[in-house]
């Protein structure tokens, strides 16, 4: 499978998204997917950036058949013009049986529609456009929205997807919207968290089951969510998840404690971070809190051998004096040294703290 980080800004950074602005990013996205076959493992939808976890599966061997493409365009397209489709497939389909044309055509037909799936430029190219769109007319604006420089990073599954879907679901809680990632609606683990068993949510946990364990064989489907698979990733957003107490003196004179922050209580976070301690991922979730920069400019994030591998086939964009590909992690990411691995050596700016969310 092959997997990428993507961050997409707003031009200038400006804080141009609010809360109609998200929901329709959001419907916009699920309809590209539908349409796509690219997933969304994992996403935050934040006030000036984006960011996706995605997976892009290859086309199937066979294509795709007449119902299934018409199906992949109903999520794009209105009625009238899938019609119109399905009429033309037919007549061609009835001409080819009475040997009046030739199932090339058919295959032109398909390739009309089927160049944009299963490929992240035009994925990204499409949702974006189609947004703007939206956005200029509802905002009585014109020229760009987005910025032209993004930053994609290609991630590998296990560890490092697992990772990756922790940093985006936990964009909120390091910017202080939220106390807890669960309460954060335009982002994979809120929408997980806040959908019913049915419709609402299915898709995000859908997603995140993927992200999580398609190193196992899952694939993305909403069931597996339940039970070990939330359970296991519930532990790695806790840490920004808990409660913040201040103990000052009253007027009375009397010491009192105050909430400084709502979530999670303290004693609830400690046992399940005693749980996470006996699994050893307690120095992964303190990473998870900080802006980690190989997440966004790493370029490759994986295991070493996963690395190297895709250094060795991309052997020409690199300096002759270069002799492998994985460089460990260093300052705000070293929790991960040796478990997970980047293309990119990042020696300048790499432990910039944990406030300002990336």
């Amino acid at each position: 499978m092959i997997i990428y980080h993507r961050i997409t800004r707003v031009v200038d950074r400006r804080q141009a998204f609010g809360k109609e602005e998200k929901e329709q990013f959001r419907t916009y996205m699920r309809m590209y997917e539908n349409f796509s076959g690219c997933r969304v493992l994992s996403y935050c939808l934040m006030s000036s950036h984006v960011h996706l976890l995605l997976e892009v599966p290859p086309m199937a061997a066979g294509g795709l058949t007449d119902n299934e493409l018409l199906q992949r365009l109903r999520a794009i397209y209105n009625r009238a013009v899938v019609a119109e489709v399905a009429k033309e497939l037919a007549e061609l389909r009835q001409q080819v049986k009475d040997g009046l044309a030739d199932e090339s055509l058919v295959r032109e037909l398909h390739e009309r529609y089927t160049y944009r799936m299963h490929d992240l430029g035009q994925f990204m190219k499409t949702l974006l456009l189609r947004f703007s769109r939206w956005f200029n007319t509802r905002h009585e604006r014109t020229g760009a929205l987005w910025e032209s420089r993004f930053k994609s990073v290609l991630v590998e599954d296990g560890l490092a997807a697992r990772t990756m879907a922790a940093y985006i679901d936990l964009n909120p809680v390091k910017a202080g919207m939220v106390a807890d990632p669960a309460e954060y609606r335009w982002s994979s683990y809120g929408e997980a968290m806040g959908g019913g068993a049915i419709g609402n949510g299915k898709k995000a946990r859908a997603g995140l089951v993927r992200a999580l364990m398609a190193h196992k064989g899952y694939e993305a489907d909403a069931r597996h969510w339940a039970g070990s698979v939330s359970k296991d990733y519930r532990m790695h957003l806790l840490d920004e998840g808990e409660e913040k107490l201040k103990e000052v003196v009253g007027a009375s004179g009397k010491r009192e404690v105050l909430v400084v922050r709502k979530g999670m209580k303290k004693e609830n976070v400690e046992a399940e971070l005693a749980r996470l301690e006996r699994s050893g991922d307690v120095a992964l979730g303190k990473m998870l809190r900080c802006r980690v920069r190989y997440f966004s400019d790493g370029a490759v994030i994986g295991s070493r051998a996963f690395v190297d591998e895709v250094f060795r086939s991309c052997r020409e964009r690199f300096g002759e004096k270069r002799k492998d590909g994985a460089r460990k992690l260093r300052g705000s990411g070293a929790a991960a040294a040796g478990a997970l691995w980047s293309v990119r050596d990042l020696r300048k700016g790499i432990g910039r703290g944990c406030v300002r969310p990336e």
